[in-house]
């Protein structure tokens, strides 16, 4: 058994793992190179193995350090779990939530949803990160975090759909424009009216494409755009009309910034939405909540029909 301070290991071992150099990695735990030094060096002793090849420009994991360096990872996920369970043991007086979210609901229910809950639970550390949806369903999977938003996920065995809802796809223009008071719109009616464009690796990039190719239009002015927050600024200042979900425009639509116009196509499906978790991922008490609070929201958005 080592008797080395274990959490003061694994924090210096994770960090020269990842720098591949002690200088580095003194510099980011803000402590001397001789330091780092003795924690790996008495790590080696004990274990009897050498962790890092000692290269002339740095370090390198051996088989036996990646061995170590993914035991470790895996310590690290499993007691973050023990720890939101002794918060329920506790009575949700501390927690975390590790959250997953696609750009798109960086404005609209679900941020709604985290002020309250913080306001509710003010001890309640948030640990939100942004992914695209093949990444989330990666982290979700891997149980990296407690659950996360999807769009279209796929069916897998250790993916659970907790809830959904289906997100159309329309015309997005300025109050201006002179097609804003239209209630359907085709794209052959679109046709010389300037198109802004989502270009890769915007998530709506393929399924507007395929829309423009599979009704064969082709619009005589185009702008492309991989930025979300600049199509939407120039949408305001009537730049030109876009194809968009609702959800990429939810709060400028309900500002009345912007304009929503469904699309007067045949076969144009919407994309679908959804709330998951791992199949196997045992959640907090505090996690449950939070899921059976943007359920309640989601539910609410479908009954009113306020994603139209």
């Amino acid at each position: 058994m080592m008797n080395i301070a274990f959490s003061r290991f694994t924090e210096y071992f994770l960090v020269v793992a990842k720098t591949e150099n002690l200088h580095k990695a003194a510099d980011q735990l803000f402590i001397s190179v001789s330091a780092v030094h003795r924690q790996i060096a008495m790590a080696e002793e004990q274990f009897g193995i050498q962790l890092f090849e000692r290269l002339p420009n740095g370090l390198k994991l051996t088989l036996a350090g990646e061995l170590l360096y993914a035991e470790v990872l895996r310590w690290q996920k499993e007691f973050r779990q023990t720890c939101s369970r002794f918060d329920e043991i506790q009575g949700l007086k501390r927690g975390s939530v590790e959250l997953g979210l696609i750009s798109a609901l960086s404005e609209g229910f679900v941020i709604d949803t985290l002020a309250d809950l913080q306001q509710q639970y003010p001890w309640l550390n948030l640990n939100i990160h942004t992914y695209d949806s093949k990444i989330m369903i990666e982290k979700i999977m891997n149980n990296d975090i407690d659950f996360g938003f999807i769009l279209d996920p796929i069916v897998h065995a250790k993916l659970d759909v907790l809830a959904f809802m289906e997100i159309p796809i329309g015309f997005v223009m300025s109050p201006e424009h002179v097609l804003a008071k239209h209630h359907k719109l085709s794209l052959a009616e679109t046709h010389e009216t300037r198109h802004i464009m989502p270009d890769q690796p915007l998530i709506i990039h393929e399924r507007v494409m395929a829309i423009y190719k599979k009704q064969q239009i082709n619009p005589v002015y185009q702008t492309l755009s991989n930025d979300i927050r600049l199509m939407i600024s120039m949408l305001k200042q009537n730049m030109g009309i876009a194809i968009l979900s609702y959800l990429d425009v939810y709060s400028a639509v309900e500002n009345q910034e912007l304009i929503f116009i469904p699309i007067h196509e045949k076969g144009i499906q919407p994309l679908t939405l959804a709330l998951c978790a791992g199949s196997r991922r045992q959640l907090s008490r505090i996690s449950q909540l939070f899921i059976q609070e943007l359920m309640q929201r989601m539910e609410a958005i479908k009954l009113n029909k306020t994603l139209k």
